[in-house]
């Protein structure tokens, strides 16, 4: 009485184990997994992750105080230029001239600064913005090799499958199905 009550329990456990990954689409999401892990490797390497942080920490804050100050530069430019011109004696088009034979790279510069104004205007809210990413990374990298470390993610469903199989081929020994005197067959 208790052997076939509990071998019954045995066949539903072992059913729900073949079921139940199948049921929450774990093929699909342990292989979506796996992919991710493959893709973020390079990326979340020690080595990566503090070169990200020194990046972050000591080339982009840095540009922020230029970005800020090229914004307010840019609404200046037209001015500075016309009062160049006015104490040179020159033409607003002379000093263009004069400034892209002498200083090309500073006449491309000052002419591109309305231009660059977007842009900069978005560095301080792009840094807030990549702050946490980048020490989200730094903080994971132990984390992330931990869970690197475990088998291949397409695998995780078979860690259900095969135990539910076993089980309930366990469960119908334990009912006899499998026993001559509980077969149908002639």
């Amino acid at each position: 009485m208790f052997r076939r009550m509990y071998s019954w329990l045995v066949l539903l456990i072992g059913v729900v184990l073949i079921v139940l990954p199948f049921a929450m689409s774990m093929p699909s999401k342990t292989s979506a997994g796996q992919k991710m892990l493959d893709n973020f490797h390079p990326i979340m390497q020690r080595a990566n992750v503090n070169q990200a942080v020194d990046y972050y920490n000591t080339t982009f804050l840095p540009l922020k105080q230029v970005a800020v100050e090229g914004v307010a530069a840019a609404n200046e430019e037209t001015a500075m230029m016309s009062g160049f011109s006015a104490g040179l004696h020159m033409t607003p088009q002379q000093l263009n001239q004069y400034l892209a034979q002498r200083y090309p790279a500073m006449a491309r510069l000052l002419g591109g600064m309305p231009t660059l104004s977007p842009v900069f205007s978005r560095v301080p809210a792009g840094l807030a913005f990549y702050e946490p990413l980048v020490m989200t990374m730094k903080n994971n990298i132990n984390n992330y090799a931990q869970v690197d470390s475990l088998p291949n993610f397409n695998l995780f469903t078979w860690f259900f499958v095969v135990p539910g199989v076993l089980l309930v081929i366990l469960s119908l020994l334990g009912l006899g199905i499998f026993s001559r005197k509980g077969s149908n067959i002639g």
